[in-house]
């Protein structure tokens, strides 16, 4: 392309983007672009699209690149967007490609901006089902299976006998060395009285003492326990 053609289009160019275009030199030209459709509330966005003819435009394509000016992009959606306008490009090979190609970019953008918001929506109800996840795990608990029941009863069982013999010290310790062996005398066994109230059920308790005899309570019979009167006796003398 001659440099009086190219000059013809750069100035249609800056007719089109009087604000957004700043020529550079006579092969060299930036264009600020932004989305042609913007989401309401999301954050600004802006690039500069720069673009270098060759000696050879339109034949074949600008170089091209892209600069930030607002907004977040990664460098991963930077070389997609310049690998999409060089396809858009391929197909106005021979013809004015600069126009049709910030126009382009502009729709780019637009996508862009879309694609962002999506992904953020989705990475929010994400978050919020993990959270709601661990609530539920947290207030419903854990499945009870007999296995982990046992190890749950064990545990209690050694903290309650922990806790108890504890507590046994602390009493221990506040009472005085007689009190302390009386105390030891009575609670080392517990009466028939107290085996009956620990155990309403209890069937049959013998409490063995030193010389005692087991007797069974239920085989006694109490009208049995008044003696008979003795008969009348006759007494016989020798001189009868």
């Amino acid at each position: 392309m001659s440099a009086d053609v190219l000059q013809e289009e750069i100035e249609v160019l800056e007719s089109i983007y009087p604000t957004e275009l700043t020529k550079l030199s006579d092969k060299d030209i930036e264009i600020t672009a932004e989305p042609d459709d913007p989401l309401d509330g999301a954050a600004d966005l802006r690039v500069t699209l720069c673009v270098h003819y060759t000696d050879s435009y339109p034949d074949e394509l600008p170089d091209l690149s892209l600069k930030v000016v607002e907004g977040e992009i990664s460098d991963q959606d930077i070389d997609e967007l310049i690998s999409q306008l060089l396809a858009a490009g391929e197909e106005n090979i021979g013809m004015a490609m600069t126009f049709t190609l910030a126009t382009f970019l502009r729709e780019k953008l637009s996508q862009l901006m879309r694609s962002k918001e999506e992904k953020q929506k989705q990475a929010e109800m994400e978050r919020e089902r993990q959270m709601l996840e661990e609530e539920e795990a947290r207030t419903r608990g854990t499945p009870v299976t007999i296995e982990s029941f046992k190890v749950w009863k064990a545990k209690f069982d050694k903290e309650t006998a922990q806790k108890k013999a504890q507590e046994e010290d602390e009493r221990l310790k506040s009472m005085t060395p007689k009190e302390r062996e009386e105390y030891k005398r009575l609670t080392s066994r517990l009466s028939g009285r107290h085996l009956f109230e620990r155990n309403r059920n209890l069937e049959e308790e013998i409490l063995v003492e030193d010389g005692a005899v087991s007797v069974d309570i239920t085989q006694y019979d109490r009208t049995q326990n008044q003696e008979e009167p003795e008969e009348d006796i006759v007494a016989f003398s020798d001189s009868d």
